[in-house]
This record gives structure tokens, sequence and C-alpha cells, in this order.
């Protein structure tokens, strides 16, 4: 899909004409039409922003495919060929020679649409009527929503902004809704300068979270966007500052979903594998509660760690765990493993005949994972700032807040660190075992980018090769890697946009 603004200016348009009310009552009002498109009020501009339905979803398949916590391996693929597409071969192989003409890819567009319309909302905002208050909220907003999707392109499409990557190619930038604004792609610290700038209006909110008893994460907040600063700096090795918006973000808002009491399995499934065989038997899958809805958002909506509520959508429905991945898990005592990591989902996604047992990671419905700033993430931002700043004690204290929600009580759930690299060591292992997929490729540019090799991540994957329309798995398979400092860690952009561009938006250099 390419950016067409004119499109987006009329679907924006179209949604402030219906006066979206989509979660001022937690989904209960419809939304309702009225006969003017002209915009005049501060209302208008906040009930666009509180359409969720057009932030939440984060399509990034680089996200999905292209870190260590991938499991495509070899024999999986040959347990069913046509369950795989081509484009998840090549993200988790880290193509760039194929990827820039997948039609598939609509991440680029998707955070692009979600910029243009908080450029609406910021260019209106003088001219419509309300108050100073009014107009505050919605101000903050919209620079929040700008700061974390050109934060989302630049984690995938850029490389890691370094000292000596700043002067790279960055992204096209785009703060009006005007067609005049170049596309060419600005300098990459052109590019974060103006991520810090909108974060920092976005600080600027003075919204609470909760409000009338419910967590309104959905739209800028204290908490939220605190969280969001935490994230951000970290992801820049910052640690100081990470910590200081975590802390701020935690004294906000800080409940945690307790695992041992709130978890519960949901809808079973039963699958008969190896049908018409002698080894034809019914299996029965067990799923999370929170798997059990697909189109209703209420789970997720109620999801109530959520500092910010942004989803990874994994269109092929099955989130791969690899064995390093698995390995992790205390399988006996940790209850992440027991609701998240579906035992037998292959048979799910068709590996029937013959059977092929493998699991899948499962958070909500098949193709949902939180990917917003949450209060377990902040805890985890907390930890590996005190160990990274020689704090071993202080770290472990913050970690078993979390590990004491996710894990069966017993002496297994508190650890200790000898020392700084301990300390680290762990946090990282913990981080991993709670934010699979969503958080590993930005945690792997920030560990290649830092100070401390010991957390260096050089990938690599054996795999059949293969061409623009097929694998190729009648030849040898082959060793594929991508090593820290290699130029793949920015994804390739979608041929469309530059056709869209007339060339103006180039394509990174490999």
């Amino acid at each position: 899909m390419t950016i067409n603004y004119s499109d987006i200016f009329k679907s924006s348009v179209l949604l402030l004409a219906l006066g979206l009310s989509s979660c001022d009552k937690f989904l209960d009002e419809r939304p309702n039409k009225t006969s003017s498109l002209e915009v005049t009020t501060v209302s208008q501009l906040d009930a666009l922003l509180n359409n969720f339905i057009s932030f939440y979803n984060e399509g990034n398949r680089t996200a999905i495919h292209s870190t260590d916590d991938y499991g495509l391996t070899v024999d999986l693929y040959n347990a069913r060929p046509g369950t795989f597409t081509l484009a998840a071969v090549e993200f988790a192989t880290w193509d760039k020679d194929y990827l820039p003409d997948d039609t598939r890819e609509g991440f680029w567009s998707g955070e692009y649409r979600k910029i243009f319309t908080a450029n609406m909302a910021l260019s209106l905002l003088e001219t419509v009527s309300g108050t100073a208050e009014e107009k505050a909220i919605v101000k903050a907003d919209a620079h929040f929503v700008r700061a974390y999707s050109y934060f989302q392109l630049a984690c995938t499409y850029c490389l890691p902004y370094t000292d000596a990557n700043k002067t790279e190619a960055g992204l096209p930038i785009k703060v009006s809704t005007s067609f005049e604004e170049p596309l060419a792609r600005q300098p990459l610290e052109t590019v974060y300068n103006l991520i810090e700038a909108d974060l920092a209006e976005a600080l600027k909110t003075t919204q609470p979270l909760m409000q009338d008893g419910r967590p309104r994460h959905w739209r800028a907040s204290k908490a939220g966007v605190n969280a969001f600063a935490a994230r951000y700096y970290l992801t820049r090795n910052n640690y100081a500052e990470a910590l200081k918006h975590a802390n701020a973000s935690l004294g906000e808002y800080s409940t945690l979903v307790d695992y041992n009491t709130e978890m519960r399995y949901g809808r079973p499934a039963n699958i008969t594998i190896n049908a018409g065989t002698p080894e034809s038997q019914t299996v029965t899958l067990e799923y999370p509660y929170t798997h059990d809805n697909q189109s209703d958002q209420t789970d997720m909506i109620g999801w109530k760690e959520f500092l910010y509520y942004r989803m990874l959508s994994h269109e092929s429905w099955w989130y791969i765990p690899s064995q390093a991945l698995l390995d992790l898990y205390d399988k006996d005592h940790d209850l992440r493993y027991r609701y998240h990591m579906v035992e037998g989902y292959s048979y799910d996604r068709g590996m029937t005949k013959p059977a092929y047992d493998y699991p899948g990671y499962v958070f909500f419905y098949k193709d949902r994972l939180p990917s917003g700033p949450t209060v377990a993430e902040m805890l985890l931002v907390k930890a590996e700032c005190l160990a990274r700043t020689n704090k071993p004690g202080e770290a472990m204290t913050v970690l078993n807040q979390l590990r004491a929600k996710r894990m069966e009580a017993g002496p297994w759930v508190d650890l200790a660190a000898a020392n700084m690299d301990d300390a680290i060591a762990k946090v990282l292992q913990e981080r991993r075992r709670e934010l699979p997929f969503t958080q590993r490729w930005t945690d792997i540019r920030r560990f290649n980018n830092n100070d401390y090799p010991a957390d260096d991540v050089e990938l690599s994957r054996d795999f059949y090769p293969y061409n623009f329309s097929a694998v190729q798995s009648s030849e040898p398979v082959k060793t594929y890697t991508l090593p820290k400092n290699s130029r793949r860690f920015a994804a390739p952009v979608p041929r469309t946009e530059m056709i869209a561009s007339n060339d103006e938006i180039t394509q990174n250099t490999y």
C-alpha cells in the first residue's frame, strides 16, 4: 500500500464527521452521524484521536520474523510448506533483494496514516473552538502519536541511531497535511530530533491514566507518555533518563496482572490428527482466555497492564517460538509458559497429517501481542537500568516483583545476582521471556550498539535458498547470517512507496 495522502485526508475527515466516541464509554456507544464535514470544535479532533481502531494495530513483520525469537526451521517448513508465506521466509533470512517488491508490506504506510491524522489534529487545533485545557489534551495526544509512529518506523526501516549513523538515511518528515512537503528521506538525526521534540510536547500532558475508574490507555497520559520515554531512552542506551521516566510511569500506575489468580484457560480446541490412519487421535489444545475473542476488543482493552494501547498483529496467525526462546522458560513453574505457549499449536496451522507437533505463542486470539508499553515492561526497564549502573541487588528486587506475578509461588521466584554482569544477564533473559517478538528486534539493535559487548547478538538461520517466487527445497540448506554491524538492520523500504513518490523516497543501501 502506498502513501496516498488524499485518501488519508478523506478517511480522516469522515471519521471526524462521524463524531467517533469509540472509547468514551468503554465501547458501549455507537458513533452518531452528522451532516457536516466541517471541523469546528476541539471535541471533533478529540473524537478523531479517540478512535483507537485507527491507531492500535501494528503489522510489523520485521518484528515478527526477523529475530532469534522466531523459530522457522527446515524441519518445520518440511512438515507443511504451504503453511508459510514466501515473505515470512524472506523476513526470517533478512532478505534485501525480493522484499522491496512484496506488495503486502503495509507497516510503512500504516504508520504514516497515523502520522497524517496527528498532523491533521495539530494543523486544525488553532482554528477550532474549545477551551485551552481541551486543546492542550489534543495537542499532547497528537504529538505522542507522531513521536510513537516515527520511532516505530525508524526502528524498522533505518539503521540504529548512533554517532556513526546519524547522517544515514532516515525517513520522510511530514509535520503538516500539505501535499507539498518533500518526501525525500531526511538524515536519521533529523528524525530523532523530531521524535524528541514531539516527546517533549507529549510529556506536558496532565491526563491521568485512570479515568472514571478505568485505565484510558488508548490515549496519551502521564503514565503512558513516560513509559514511551523510558522505552525510547533505553533504546538510546541512556539509562539515567530511561530510569527516570520508568519511575515516573510506575509512580502514576503500577498494576500488574497476577497470573496465579487472574489468568485462566479459555475455550479448548479439539483437533483430529493423522485421520484415517492407525495413529488417528483427537488432541485438545489449551488456550488462554485472552484467545477466545477475535473481533471483540473487550479483553484487549481491559488488559490492565497497558500504559499505551498498541498490538503487534500477525497476518499468518502463528508466532513460532524458537527453541532458544522456549529453553529460557521454567516449564514447571512459569505461568507465562503455561498459558501463552500452546502445545501442539502446529495442528491448528494444518500440520495434522502426518502430524507435526510444535507450540505457538498465543496472547490475544492468534494474531495479536501487546506491543505498547506496559507496567511489566517498565519494571524490566527499571531493573535493566539498575543492573547496567552496577546495582545488582536493587535490580533483582525490581525483577522479582514481576516474577512474583508470573510464576507459581516457590523458591524459584526470587533471583539473586552475584555482580553487575550476572544481573544484566538475568534481566535480559527475563525481558525476553516477558516480551517475546514485540521488543526483541529493537533490543538486538541496541545491544549491538552499546558499550557492553557481552550482550551482542549475531543472528543466523539454516534454511533453503529461494528466489523471487518460491523456496527451493530441493537445493542444499544454507546458512543465513545477520552480523551485528550489518546494514540489513534497516529493513527494505517498499518499492511501492518509492514509485508513488516519483523516486523521492530512496532505498536503503546494503
